[in-house]
């Protein structure tokens, strides 16, 4: 063997026993280290801030789960959408910063914090891969404000916000919204206030839509039990003063039903029912005052475990796949992902950013005016 082939054959044995280069550190560890940086902080910072739905069964399971689960306290602050939007506003103008995120309808969201232009972009937040993957949700990911980031929509489904006492209605009398302004009718409607976001308005809206404002003239002069406390217009229709309720659901019921009170969703009127996101929608402030814990309870809210504690408490449908939907059309939300394509949805929602400024706001404009 000549010197120079010796040479090569020695570097080339050295060069299998060289270690080799490591392998370029895969997406995983990455993504395990942000989501381990960010829980360090969270614990920091001590807790999180979220304005919720009115719903004690909600607030209950949240407080039991969360903190428990990522040792982190967990502030809630349950109320109407459109107070809690009231209150986040006129404080962010004051520079307080007490609120980190909100939960709750795109009507007082829309016309309150997104015109505002207080809001975050809420994919950044997103972390984990089971939360940021669109195909684990129905839909992929669904936006309600125009520009696809800062209401973020979690679930949807056909709403039936009609519930009847069975003691002093048969579902066969109202088949159809006409049957409304029967005058037997007269005095035992209740109706969440539909001159204020929620989903009195909402109901109000689509009727405003669909059958004009002569139709919601008549239904006026019906003597409606109005109010804005879902609680007491609750009360109101399990104690038998009222045969019917419009604009409430599931979850302000859920007391009574608890009490073995007979309380029901009416079927669906033969006109239809619109597709809607309920109280499933999540937008985040800007400058938040406790951003590691927004992302961890962001994180945590949208994976299985929190979509399935929300919709039990809500009696509402998630867009997961992987949550069981099935059992809320018992409670008057029948699953956009049981019945639709979300071409579909899209055609029959009425939530979007889009919507509340061409129907729900003139509608509720209407309202005020008969009402006021």
């Amino acid at each position: 063997m000549s010197r120079s082939s010796m040479i090569v054959s020695l570097v080339l044995a050295g060069a299998v026993l060289l270690p080799l280069p490591a392998p370029a550190q895969s997406s995983k560890p990455a993504r395990q280290a942000e989501w381990e940086k960010v829980l360090e902080g969270a614990k920091k910072e001590g807790k999180v801030v979220v304005s919720i739905p009115a719903s004690a069964e909600l607030r209950k399971v949240m407080e039991e789960t969360f903190t428990k689960r990522h040792g982190i306290s967990l502030e809630l602050f349950p109320a109407r959408g459109s107070e809690a939007v009231r209150r986040m506003v006129e404080e962010f103008k004051a520079g307080v910063r007490y609120f980190d995120l909100h939960i709750g309808g795109t009507s007082s969201i829309v016309t309150g914090l997104l015109a505002e232009g207080i809001l975050e972009p809420v994919e950044p937040w997103m972390i984990l891969p089971e939360v940021k993957n669109a195909n684990n949700w129905w839909g992929g990911h669904i936006w309600a404000d125009r520009s696809r980031q800062h209401i973020y929509t979690f679930l949807a489904y056909l709403t039936e916000t009609l519930w009847y006492n069975p003691k002093e209605m048969r579902p066969e009398e109202v088949s159809k919204y006409d049957d409304l302004l029967k005058p037997k009718w007269k005095g035992k409607i209740a109706m969440l206030d539909p001159r204020t976001p929620g989903s009195g308005e909402s109901t109000w809206s689509f009727l405003w839509r669909i059958k004009g404002e002569e139709f919601l003239k008549k239904l006026v002069a019906q003597d409606l039990i109005l109010g804005r406390n879902q609680r007491q217009l609750a009360e109101t229709l399990a104690r038998g003063k009222a045969a019917l309720s419009i604009g409430l659901s599931y979850y302000t019921f859920l007391p009574f039903l608890k009490a073995g009170i007979s309380l029901k969703p009416l079927p669906a009127p033969k006109e239809g029912l619109y597709a809607s996101s309920g109280s499933g929608n999540l937008v985040i402030l800007k400058n938040a005052p406790h951003p590691n814990a927004t992302k961890v309870y962001v994180n945590w809210l949208l994976s299985r475990e929190g979509q399935e504690l929300f919709g039990r408490a809500m009696g509402q449908a998630t867009r997961r796949w992987d949550v069981d939907t099935a059992w809320t059309k018992e409670f008057g939300h029948i699953a956009a992902k049981e019945v639709l394509t979300p071409e579909r949805f899209f055609e029959l929602e009425n939530q979007s950013e889009e919507v509340v400024n061409k129907v729900r706001v003139p509608a509720a404009a209407f309202a005020r005016k008969l009402l006021d």
